[in-house]
C-alpha cells in the first residue's frame, strides 16, 4: 500500500508535467472506486488550468481557480505521465488529459483509490479536516506527540500510526522508527518519557525522508510515475527481517501482531 513517501514520490514526479497545463479531457472509465468517482468531472475541469499539486497525509490535492481535486492512491494505484495516444490497460480508471500531449492515467486494480471533487475549502472537508499534522512540519515533535500521548494504554506503534495523532507513519515506517528510537513497538504510548519522545520524532523524520530520497519502498504494488521501484526496502533494517540478526547487536528479529499488523523488533535494542 502506498504511504506518505511514494506518495510524495508520486507528487514530486507529478509536478513538473501538470502544473500550468490546460486540462483538454477528463476521461472515467471506472467510476466505482472505493468512493464513486464524483460526478460531473468531465465538463467541471475541461479547459481548466491546474494552478498546483500538494499533499496532505496521502491525498494528492490539484488546485484550480475554483477548487480543488483530491486522488487517493488506496491500496493498489499507482498515477503515471503517459503520452496521450498510449491505449489504456485493464485497470487504467481515471486520467487527465492535457493540450500539450501527455495524460495523467490513475490505475487501480484493486479500486480501493479516490478521486473526488473538494470544492474551495478541501482542508475541511470530512476527508482531510481529522488528519493530525504532518511528520515533517516543525508542528511535529516531541512535545506534541507526549501531550497526545498522556494517559494513553494503546501500543506506542499503533499510537503513531492513528492519523488523528499524526499522518504517513505507516507500519514499514513505525517499525523502522520505532526500531532507531530503541523504543518496544508494544510499550504503552503512555509511559514513554518526554525525551524518548523527541528521540522518536528524530527518527520518523530520518526514516521518512531516507524513505522518499530512495523513491519509496516497493514490497508488492507500489511504482513511481515512470514504472521504477522504490528502494528504500535494501535500506531496511527490521521490517520483514523475521529470523535475521539485529545489525546493531546481532539479536535475532522477532515478529508479532500489534493492532492486526505485522511488527519486527530486536528484544534487546528496543525497550
Amino acid at each position: 500500500m502506498p504511504e506518505l513517501p511514494e506518495v510524495e514520490t508520486t507528487l514530486r514526479g507529478v509536478r513538473p508535467y501538470v502544473v500550468g497545463q490546460v486540462i483538454k479531457t477528463v476521461v472515467v472509465r471506472q467510476r466505482h472506486l472505493r468512493v464513486p468517482v464524483t460526478r460531473g468531472l468531465e465538463s467541471r475541469l475541461q479547459n481548466q488550468v491546474v494552478r498546483s499539486v500538494g499533499r496532505r497525509a496521502k491525498y494528492l490535492l490539484f488546485q484550480f481557480d475554483f477548487g480543488t481535486l483530491s486522488v487517493h492512491l488506496g491500496m493498489s494505484g499507482r498515477l503515471r505521465v503517459v503520452p496521450v495516444d498510449l491505449p489504456p490497460e485493464k485497470h487504467d480508471h481515471f486520467e487527465l488529459v492535457f493540450e500539450h500531449g501527455i495524460c495523467l492515467r490513475l490505475r487501480d486494480p484493486r479500486r480501493f483509490g479516490q478521486v473526488l471533487w473538494l470544492g474551495t475549502r478541501p482542508l475541511e472537508s470530512k476527508w482531510l479536516k481529522h488528519l493530525g499534522p504532518e511528520p515533517l512540519d516543525p508542528d511535529f515533535n516531541g512535545d506534541y506527540l507526549y501531550r497526545q500521548a498522556r494517559s494513553r494504554k494503546v501500543a506506542v506503534k499503533n499510537f503513531i500510526m492513528d492519523g488523528r495523532i499524526v499522518v504517513g507513519v505507516g507500519n514499514i515506517y513505525a517499525s523502522e522508527a520505532l526500531y532507531l528510537a530503541g523504543i518496544h513497538p508494544s510499550r504503552a504510548a503512555g509511559r514513554i518519557s518526554l525525551k524518548r519522545y523527541h528521540q522518536l520524532c528524530t527518527s520518523i523524520e530520518q526514516v521518512l525522508r531516507a524513505a522518499i530520497k530512495a523513491g519509496g519502498t516497493t514490497l508488492r504494488d507500489y511504482m513511481s510515475i515512470d514504472g521504477r521501484a522504490g528502494y528504500f526496502e535494501q535500506e531496511l533494517h527490521m521490517y520483514g527481517r523475521e529470523g535475521f540478526p539485529c545489525p546493531h547487536c546481532g539479536t535475532t528479529i522477532k515478529r508479532r501482531i500489534i493492532g492486526q499488523r505485522s511488527t519486527f523488533y530486536c528484544a534487546t535494542c528496543q525497550r
